[in-house]
């Protein structure tokens, strides 16, 4: 009996995905278990894998198509077997209204239990069972200087093989740059002429131009960015944020770095995002409503310290997840820390790397910000944004009690907390006990 794939929900957060590139072709056996697909969710390129077994009979979306949540990508069944109930039914609910205002239910499928986005309205409503020529397409917005979206995973291969995608033309739906046309040019005669001559100047000036006279752009929206956007619009509508920020002396921790890296043999180094994270989390020890989730009629406090590091992206941004950071030592967190920035930059984090952070750093340090506040990431309480460590002059007060005007390496952290769970007395003490066990990290680690 044939049976119908529908997208589904890879992450609680995904109400639709991209068929990045099909691993198994129309007509070959399907093994319960196997990678269809690969599928562009709103976080990460994820594995498709099969439900049940039988030979691939139809794709219904081809490489480079958005597909909503519950709509059909693929029918699986046994060879010769009659599909056009099936393709009919996945039509008919894409354009049929559901009797007494209800949206139409998904296609049926027993390959994965319903993630709690495939029940909301608009990942219910099928629509990729229709062939893909009878859909009209708008044509796809463009980018500056002409460039037409592209895929995450098109983006990616491109930056690693450092192809301009301004000089391509894309085959996905709405001229959506997508995999097979990053493959196509690399294989072409031209790529290998732009590899030995540089990429034609005439091209790049006339993007440069066009880039130059426009007044106003349109820019697609990616996945990635529509779930900050509703993420953090909702943090801020519903939490109530408050913040303090608390200036700290670096020396010593900056000192105990520089000492352990250089006691290493073997090259391997910490960075001060591991150290920050191992020390955070000993502060939360001590201050428990920190790490914490507001539930609407309780607050759950937190066993373990679940640390997100934010990531900067090149279309948003992911803060993948350490887990038990109290119990791990600084080493075992920074080669957790490499993996997971590895991995989020290569888009293939899966959800439970990112998922359930119970506090979040957003460290802006790099790009020289001295100070700012971050919005909460839930279902945490509190996010701890972190500045560029500044010389500074400030007073000193030596053992004597005689104060001295000396340069420090000073650093501003800013705590953003939600008022439903942490009061202001606590986040005050908690971030008086942080500040004392970063300005004396040797005594708290040792």
């Amino acid at each position: 009996m044939a049976v119908p794939v529908p997208m589904l929900a890879l992450s609680p957060t995904m109400t639709e995905g991209t068929i990045a590139t099909w691993k198994i072709k129309e007509g070959d056996e399907v093994k319960r278990g196997a990678v269809l697909c690969e599928v562009e969710t709103d976080k990460a390129v994820m594995d498709y894998e099969a439900g049940s077994q039988g030979t691939l009979l139809k794709i219904v979306a081809p490489a480079g198509s958005s597909v909503k949540v519950g709509d059909l990508i693929a029918v699986i069944g046994t060879q010769g077997e009659d599909i056009s109930a099936i393709l009919n039914q996945a039509a008919s609910q894409s354009t049929a209204p559901a009797a007494d205002g209800n949206p139409a239910s998904p296609l049926p499928g027993p390959q994965v239990p319903k993630a709690p986005q495939a029940a909301q309205p608009q990942a219910a409503q099928p629509q990729a069972a229709k062939p893909q020529a009878a859909q009209p397409q708008a044509a796809a917005p463009f980018l500056p200087g002409g460039v037409a979206p592209s895929s995450p995973l098109a983006r990616k291969l491109a930056q690693q093989a450092g192809i301009d995608l301004r000089s391509l033309t894309g085959s996905g739906p709405g001229g959506r740059i997508v995999k097979r046309d990053i493959i196509r040019y690399l294989e072409s005669p031209a790529s290998r002429s732009d590899a030995l001559f540089g990429a034609d100047s005439h091209t790049q000036n006339r993007a440069s131009y066009g880039a130059q006279t426009a007044e106003a752009r349109t820019l697609p929206v990616s996945r990635l960015r529509q779930t900050i956007a509703r993420r953090l619009g909702e943090s801020m509508r519903d939490a109530p944020h408050f913040y303090l920020r608390m200036a700290i002396d670096m020396e010593h921790l900056i000192n105990l770095r520089t000492s352990y890296n250089q006691a290493r043999k073997d090259g391997f180094t910490i960075s001060l995002n591991a150290i920050f994270m191992k020390l955070t989390a000993m502060a939360l020890a001590k201050h428990p409503q920190v790490n914490s989730s507001w539930l609407g009629d309780r607050i759950q406090i937190h066993a373990q310290v679940d640390m997100a590091l934010a990531v900067a992206l090149e279309d948003g941004l992911v803060a993948p997840v350490v887990r038990d950071c109290a119990h791990k030592g600084i080493e075992e967190i920074e080669r957790e820390l490499r993996d997971l920035i590895a991995r989020a930059k290569e888009g293939s984090l899966k959800p439970e790397d990112y998922e359930g952070a119970t506090f979040t750093i957003s460290n802006l340090g790099a790009w020289g910000v001295e100070e700012f506040t971050a919005i909460i990431n839930p279902p945490g309480s509190a996010i701890l944004a972190l500045g560029a460590i500044k010389k500074e002059v400030v007073v000193h007060t030596d053992s004597q009690g005689q104060d001295s005007m000396v340069i420090r390496p000073m650093m501003r952290a800013t705590l953003s907390s939600d008022h439903r769970t942490i009061d202001g007395a606590v986040a005050a003490a908690f971030m008086k006990d942080l500040a004392a066990i970063w300005e004396d990290p040797a005594k708290a680690l040792f």
